[in-house]
């Protein structure tokens, strides 16, 4: 065991996740669903070893903490079948339009689930969601000086949307719920928590068009 003495602490300069390739030696896709991709990858560690590691290919999301002017975040109250509960939820959906800009697919997902717009943004959290199980990353903004928008054209409710409503929570609210356990949805605990810290510290956001390492274009060797 480690003395904790000795365990190296990490200057502030220098915390920061790195992109890092590992070789796959063989890739078998056991599923390909509508959204995601089931494959069982064997990849050369360093020292020459193999893993076998089965993941689930994303096209990665964004999600929005859209704020009013007092302090209350929108949500989406919605069933989702694989947790078997009804959650609240920001406003978020998928990645799976071609060369979407990432803030504008937010835009479209507000406007689409919540019939908002906003006319400041700025990056809370960039995340991914299950790193040792799916490659799924969320980018997740802060929304404010909202305004009320009609769904964009062509835009229908399907599915579990259908069935969904919209409501406000004060954003205390919710970090008490969050504390509590009764909220569960990824992107609500992690945006509000991060919204309730930028607000109360006065910290400054990264603007909404800022890099996003996670989705740099990059060689994957496969």
């Amino acid at each position: 065991m480690a003395d904790p003495e000795s365990i190296t602490t990490v200057a502030a300069d220098e915390l920061g996740d790195r992109a890092e390739d590992w070789p796959v030696v063989h890739r078998e896709v056991r599923h390909a669903g509508h959204v995601t991709t089931y494959v069982t990858d064997t990849v050369q560690a360093p020292d020459g070893s193999t893993l076998t590691r089965d993941w689930i290919e994303h096209p990665g999301a964004v999600g929005v903490i859209a704020l009013d002017s007092d302090e209350r975040v929108v949500l989406v109250q919605q069933y989702r079948h694989p947790a078997g509960f009804r959650l609240f939820e920001p406003p978020a959906g998928l990645l799976d339009v071609a060369e979407e800009e990432w803030l504008i697919g937010a835009q479209r997902e507000l406007a689409e689930e919540a019939m908002l717009a906003a006319d400041r943004w700025d990056v809370l959290v960039d995340m991914f969601t299950s790193p040792g199980a799916s490659g799924e990353n969320v980018r997740i903004y802060l929304a404010r000086d909202l305004r009320p928008v009609a769904r964009p054209d062509g835009f229908e409710l399907e599915g579990e949307e259908a069935d969904m409503s919209i409501v406000r929570a004060r954003l205390d609210d919710l970090l008490d719920g969050v504390f509590a356990g009764r909220l569960q949805n990824p992107l609500l605990v992690t945006g509000c928590l991060a919204a309730a810290q930028a607000l109360r510290t006065g910290r400054e956001l990264r603007p909404a068009d800022s890099p996003w390492p996670a989705r740099a274009p990059r060689p994957r060797t496969r």
